[in-house]
């Protein structure tokens, strides 16, 4: 009592000093929290006495409980005094005015408040867990997380928000290692907003995040970093910790956009943000239609999606530019994502719906002021019109989205256009499949151009389509681009494994959208809309980089149970190597030998001076310098050396590059140098210049001392050497008439030479596109041997089409129990030898073909003219053309002045080059006018009704039994007439056929296959 003040004595009535005194006696005895009010005689005033432990004696803890009395008594504080009490306690008293409408709140409410205030941070943070969350959990995860809270967190903010952050750390885990929170309590109006960024695997890059955040349309003011310590990232076995972090930002909106009209799509927008932070989602200009446009995040990399297509398909638009138009026309945007719904969405699908909006789309553009705008939107329109099938709707999706496309039907795509197409897309891969008809076989490549992949594609789906001349599927071709491969310099086995699962992203996205052949019926894939009619054949191959992955292309056939089977790809551990058997180099050797022969040299025997691009680690290099024991190697170049060897010993020089052969992962670095004759070496084209010896300069016809890589390349392929070999990557000779440009590789323009500048007696074109078909023409008109690729190395192609046809042969068989898989698998190793005699008499008779044609005389100039405007008349050929479509304009000028004397003079018709693409024109229709007609390649009509009765005579099968291998499809056995001299060509596909046929009666009755 002697701590009052003694006017306050008198003023009590004994009661209030009672309660008082005995309050003060037992917060002395324990401290603790605890309130009591008096009120004033005359009721003018209420005083109020706050007991507080000390330790929570603050100037914040003051203002707090003098708020929570003004609030409940509806009173203004007149003044306020603190006394420091022997012990554990601190005594507040607060004098409030009543006069204005002061009520005397309850004391029990107000003890309770007081108690909720000071209980301690923790406590607090478990009380507003209770209340948001599991209540059972609440003091388990208070536990965990609050003590992890420093003391500017607790300054800055309140326990609720805390709450708020401790349940989305709580749901943080190895697969989901970050999560996004916009702070709604923030939406007060001023177009401003908290967003929170919370991670478990450390602080993030503002470098990062920033950007992400501007994609979407927010201005970033302000950042808050709060590190809380370290935990074990849940669902991992790690044993280091690594700090958890919530980045608080602080965020503009646009000025388009209405905070309040914001708040029901926070949650898409939060899940959006996520996504591009974990990598999920792309990071770019497009996430801005989710916030400006309220555009669903799916319909957003639909978008993005289809603009990546029309970039590869070469449109000059940018990003900013097409976002910027679908932004301007929201509700034109809103119908074209709507007509892809009415088309392809299992459960909306509505045609009725897709007319209507299709008319309206239509009528819709005449509202669109700009010409660029307009043009974007009428190409959206028309992608997605143009769309037969898509996985957008099915499960796959999540992993990599698909769509097949008519790509006639798509305006501005260049020529020549495929029969169909099927783009790839996703945050981590894309790709595209173009395919020249619906029987057609290629390789999928990994390719390293992310921009303009497809124009890559398409120029070997062209070459392709030649290239299958000798065999009934067209050309295809596939390619995929990783966009988040690791650096190959730091860890190559992350870059191969990264690159190996793009390429089973890519495979598993094209089966999606691709038919199944079960029990000889065609069965269409789940949850996707057809809109074109049976599709169910697709095969695949090996190219560029993914020469190891055809055990992984028929994994996954097999995992999905693909009619295919092992078939899907060919190669693998169950298929023929080529790089073992060297069935591509071989079947080039033999164009090589052809060219000699009619030069009175025999490459086996006599001494031949080559020069070369590649290494022998690589399938067509390699084996092809190992095919001839008389081979001269003088001078070689891959991307990483040079290789130099002015006068090589043949046997010497061949048992080295055996042992390179034979060496994994060789490179010239490997040589032997104490083999390599006197002035030779081998250099890195890293170097700034190599010194050239007289031999070199000799062997070259050089003068200068010493000269930079590029420079040197160039010179090795003008070298006067006997022969140029092409067994690596890149097109490295054009035509003088033509410019890097229109080449299209433009990794290689630097050491690019001139047709017109070789000096070799031939050329053989074991590497694709090592010569364009103008500078063939160019190098054939001034004397040179040479042909083109898709005849040099079309033994790959088809010794493919050979095992992917004895293995739909043998796949009834198997699946009817009649053969195991061991036992198919070992036929096919012993009839290894006998499929390559098939493929290299192809080879032989290709060029023997040519050279008959080619011995023709200039009077056979006006029927290929002739011929050349019959293709050009049905769209087969392009006058303007080059490449392969340059055929007429070379052999026209032959009929006029010097060039058709100089013909008349050499006694040839046409060179070889434009030879072999005339024939290949030629044969094109012949397949298509016969079996193959419905599926765009097959035999002939009389071969195949001839094929069909001696299929029939020879099948040990039940007469009901449908065999897949005869369905139009496909058409596995039968062939395409190949290049080959006479009308008897005929006879060797027939013989071939009937060696298939043996194979599948051997398999029946267990007797070894003996092919003719």
């Amino acid at each position: 009592m002697t701590a009052l003040p003694h006017d306050l004595l008198i003023a009590f009535d004994a009661a209030s000093l009672e309660d008082l005194v005995l309050t003060s006696m037992s917060i002395t005895d324990r401290p603790r929290p605890k309130l009591v009010m008096v009120r004033s005689a005359l009721g003018r005033h209420l005083f109020a006495f706050v007991w507080l432990p000390r330790d929570e004696v603050s100037t914040g803890r003051r203002i707090a409980v003098e708020a929570m009395l003004v609030r409940e008594a509806k009173a203004g504080v007149i003044g306020w005094t603190m006394v420091l009490e022997d012990g554990g306690a601190a005594l507040l008293r607060y004098t409030l005015d009543l006069r204005s409408g002061g009520v005397v709140p309850d004391a029990d409410r107000l003890n309770a408040q007081l108690e909720q205030m000071v209980r301690g941070w923790q406590p607090e943070v478990e009380t507003a867990l209770a209340q948001r969350g599991d209540a059972g959990r609440a003091a388990a995860l208070a536990s965990r997380f609050a003590p992890l809270f420093p003391a500017n967190y607790r300054n800055l903010y309140n326990p609720e928000e805390a709450a708020l952050d401790i349940l989305r750390l709580r749901d943080l885990d190895a697969d989901n290692p970050r999560s996004v929170r916009l702070a709604i309590k923030s939406l007060d109006g001023d177009d401003r907003l908290r967003l929170k960024v919370y991670s478990a695997v450390g602080p993030l890059a503002l470098s990062d995040v920033v950007p992400a955040l501007e994609h979407f349309g927010f201005e970033v003011l302000e950042e808050i970093p709060t590190t809380l310590g370290v935990a074990r990232i849940p669902g991992t076995e790690r044993d280091d910790e690594v700090p958890v972090v919530i980045h608080d930002f602080t965020l503009k909106l646009p000025a388009s956009v209405d905070e309040l009209a914001l708040l029901p799509h926070t949650g898409v927008i939060e899940t959006a943000i996520a996504a591009v932070l974990d990598g999920r989602a792309e990071n770019d200009a497009f996430n801005e239609l989710m916030l400006v446009t309220q555009t669903d995040p799916q319909a957003v990399v639909w978008l993005r999606a289809w603009f990546r297509y029309m970039r590869q398909g070469g449109s000059s638009y940018g990003m900013d530019t097409v976002v910027a138009a679908l932004r301007h026309a929201p509700d034109l945007t809103s119908a074209l994502v709507e007509r892809f719904c009415a088309l392809h969405d299992p459960e909306r699908r509505d045609d009725a719906r897709a007319d209507y909006l299709d008319k309206e789309i239509q009528a819709g553009f005449a509202a669109i002021k700009s010409i660029d705008d307009d043009r974007i939107l009428r190409l959206y329109h028309a992608v997605i019109g143009a769309t037969l099938r898509t996985n957008a709707f099915s499960p796959a999706a999540a992993e990599a989205l698909a769509f097949k496309i008519d790509s006639a039907l798509v305006p501005g795509l260049p020529k020549p256009l495929p029969w169909r197409e099927v783009w790839v897309y996703s945050p981590r891969v894309e790709g595209i499949h173009l395919r020249s008809g619906p029987v057609a076989r290629g390789g999928l490549r990994w390719s390293d151009r992310r921009d303009d992949f497809r124009t890559e594609i398409l120029g070997l789906m062209k070459a392709q389509r030649v290239k299958n001349a000798v065999i009934v599927p067209t050309g295809a071709k596939g390619g995929f681009y990783p966009k988040a491969l690791p650096d190959v310099s730091l860890d190559r086995d992350a870059w191969f494994a990264e690159g190996t699962e793009c390429y089973r992203i890519f495979i598993r996205s094209l089966l999606s959208i691709t038919d199944n052949l079960v029990a000889g019926k065609v069965v269409h894939p789940a949850n996707v809309v057809i809109r074109d009619g049976e599709d169910p054949y697709f095969v695949v191959a090996a190219d560029k980089g993914t020469a190891t992955f055809s055990d992984v292309a028929n994994g996954l056939a097999m995992e999905r149970d693909f009619w295919l089977g092992d078939a899907f790809a060919s190669g693998g551990s169950k298929g023929y190597d080529h790089k073992a058997m060297g069935i591509t180099a071989k079947g080039a050797w033999v164009s090589v030998q052809r060219h000699f022969a009619e030069l009175g040299v025999d490459v086996q025997t006599d001494p031949i001076q080559v020069v070369g691009c590649g290494d022998m680690s690589g399938d067509v290099f390699g084996n092809g310098m190992l095919l001839s024991k008389a081979i001269q190697l003088v001078a070689a170049f891959d991307h990483r050396h040079i290789f130099l060897d002015p006068d090589p010993d043949p046997a010497k020089s061949w048992k080295e590059r055996e042992r390179m052969f034979a060496l994994p992962r060789s490179s010239w670095a490997d040589y032997d140098t104490k083999l390599i004759s006197k002035g030779g070496g081998v250099f890195p084209r890293s170097q700034k210049s190599i010194p050239l010896t007289p031999e070199v300069q000799a062997m070259l016809g050089l003068s200068q001392s010493e000269i930079e890589p590029g420079a040197l390349i160039s010179a090795i392929l003008k070298a006067p050497v006997d022969l140029l070999w092409f067994g690596g990557i890149g097109t490295y000779v054009k035509a003088a008439s033509q410019n890097n440009a229109e080449v299209g590789d433009p990794a290689n323009d630097a050491l690019r030479v001139d047709a017109e500048d070789l000096r070799v007696r031939a050329v053989g074109e074991g590497a694709n596109l090592g010569v364009t078909q103008a500078a063939r023409i160019a190098f054939a008109a001034k004397g040179g041997r040479i042909n083109t690729d898709f005849i040099d190395n079309s033994a790959g192609v088809d010794c493919s089409d050979n095992e992917v046809n004895i293995k739909i042969a043998l796949n009834r068989e198997m699946a009817e129990g009649r053969l195991a898989q061991d036992d198919r698998d070992a036929l096919l190793v012993r009839m290894t030898d006998n499929v390559s005699a098939l493929v290299l008499e192809d080879n032989r008779l290709q060029a023997l073909a040519l050279s008959i044609a080619e011995k023709g005389g200039a009077a056979a100039v006006p029927s290929l003219v002739r011929l050349m405007e019959t293709f050009e008349g049905a769209g087969r050929a392009r006058p303007q053309g080059r490449g392969a479509g340059g055929e007429r304009r070379a052999a026209a000028p032959r009929r006029r002045g010097a060039r058709a004397d100089a013909a008349r003079t050499r006694g040839a018709a046409v060179d070889r080059e434009a030879g072999a693409a005339g024939r290949d024109r030629g044969q094109r229709p012949a397949r298509r006018s016969g079996a193959g007609e419905r599926s765009g390649g097959g035999l002939p009509g009389r071969d195949a009704a001839r094929f069909r009765v001696r299929d029939r005579r020879s099948s040990a099968a039940p007469p009901d039994h449908r065999d897949q291998a005869r369905q139009p499809h496909h058409q596995p056995h039968g062939r395409g007439p190949p290049l080959r001299a006479g009308r008897g060509g005929g006879l060797f596909a027939r013989r071939r056929r009937r060696g298939v046929r043996r194979g599948r009666a051997a398999a029946r009755d267990g007797r070894d296959m003996d092919v003719p």
